[in-house]
């Protein structure tokens, strides 16, 4: 929570009668809170969305700036680690306006915000002359402020699933790290469209507010965004701050707890970055940097033990995708190809290999070329890689037209 305005005092009192009053809207502070935060929250969106996007052509040419994924991963958690401690100080810095300067909760939304929203509806469609009657903050800075801190909170939660993996399938289930992996990208997406649409309109194109900046705002951005504000300054009736001995006394009851509270969560953060050191990003081994040999004629593969046949029911025939294709499917391809179907892709029944995925039919009886499973496969280097002989058992399988049994 923030201090409300009181008026600079000019230094030149000749200056000051032409000079139009300026009002303080941040103290340093805050500012320095403000710039700590812009800091790791830019360096956490730019090296988090080039791994998310990790295949666009920006995205590499960023990591390899960086100097490969290694790094970049190690400066994005080393600015979540900076961010954390702005958060540590962001609660305390709250909690001692709030009880020692006696500031309002002048973040938190009142009924007065829904009748500005309207007032604003009202006069965006001609019903009236004016907006809405600001105080120290209208409903959308509130918005854009709950949506930091809610992100915030989303954005550590899922974090540390991440950083912590062994950790936090001690008490969750396992599925729990890829739905951390998916709700913590796309809240960064989130929370970087916030900053670049809304937050950068608002603050920088509509009118290019500096008082977060010179923690100064000047007359006329008073009388237009912030009238309710600037009326109770002029009459008299706006926050003033407690006499000397009256900080004094609450600092002696604040400090302790403050200290407490600053200890534990301080602990919890150290907790989060090293309960875990055997998957710490300084586990993992740097990129290989000596020049490789590739021989002209690839290394044959060996041939790896044929998958066995299972006992066939009568009528069934060897050929088949009940006699061998189902097993050997379920065997190399069934962990992505299963019930989490990669790519759109199910091997499970033979219906659905009929169906195929996102690259087309998976099989198109009496047409290999056709068909995914053998352009995919001729490729080679998939995880699920069939040998040689077995895809050109696939191959005439498919030729011969596809027998089901």
């Amino acid at each position: 929570m923030d201090k409300p305005s009181t008026v600079a005092a000019p230094q030149d009192s000749k200056k000051a009668v032409h000079a139009p009053a300026s009002y303080t809207r941040f103290d340093l502070s805050q500012r320095i809170e403000h710039i700590l935060f812009l800091a790791s929250f830019s360096i956490l969106g730019l090296t988090g969305l080039v791994q998310k996007y990790s295949a666009s052509p920006i995205s590499q040419a960023i990591m390899e700036a960086f100097g490969g994924i290694e790094t970049t991963r190690m400066v994005h958690h080393v600015a979540a680690f900076a961010m954390l401690w702005v958060a540590i100080y962001h609660v305390i810095s709250v909690l001692y306006r709030v009880y020692v300067l006696r500031v309002s909760w002048t973040m938190l939304p009142v009924v007065e915000d829904f009748k500005h929203l309207y007032a604003d509806l009202s006069y965006w469609v001609g019903l009236r002359k004016h907006r809405g009657y600001y105080g120290r903050y209208n409903y959308a800075e509130k918005v854009e402020y709950l949506a930091v801190v809610w992100g915030t909170i989303i954005m550590a939660l899922t974090g540390f699933m991440m950083w912590n993996p062994i950790t936090t399938t001690k008490y969750l289930p396992g599925e729990i790290i890829p739905a951390a992996k998916v709700a913590h990208g796309l809240e960064a997406v989130l929370a970087v469209l916030a900053i670049f649409i809304w937050h950068m309109y608002h603050v920088h194109i509509k009118r290019f507010n500096k008082s977060m900046f010179s923690g100064k705002i000047s007359q006329e951005e008073m009388e237009q965004e912030h009238p309710a504000e600037l009326a109770e300054i002029e009459a008299g009736t706006n926050w003033k701050p407690p006499d000397d001995p009256t900080i004094r006394k609450r600092q002696r009851r604040f400090i302790p707890i403050a200290a407490v509270l600053g200890l534990f969560m301080s602990a919890g953060v150290m907790w989060f970055v090293n309960v875990e050191p055997e998957t710490a990003i300084t586990t993992i081994p740097p990129g290989e940097t000596a020049e490789v040999f590739v021989p002209v004629t690839p290394t044959p593969r060996p041939s790896p033990v044929p998958t066995a046949t299972p006992g066939l029911d009568a009528g069934v025939r060897a050929d088949s995708w009940d006699g061998k294709y189902s097993a050997l499917f379920t065997n190399r391809c069934g962990s992505c190809h299963g019930r989490t179907a990669v790519g759109g892709l199910n091997l499970a029944t033979y219906q659905d290999a009929l169906e195929g995925g996102k690259s087309g039919p998976g099989i198109v009886p009496g047409n290999p070329d056709a068909s995914a499973l053998v352009r995919i496969q001729s490729t080679g280097g998939h995880p699920g890689q069939l040998s040689i002989a077995e895809l050109e058992q696939l191959i005439n399988w498919i030729l011969a037209g596809a027998p089901e049994r």
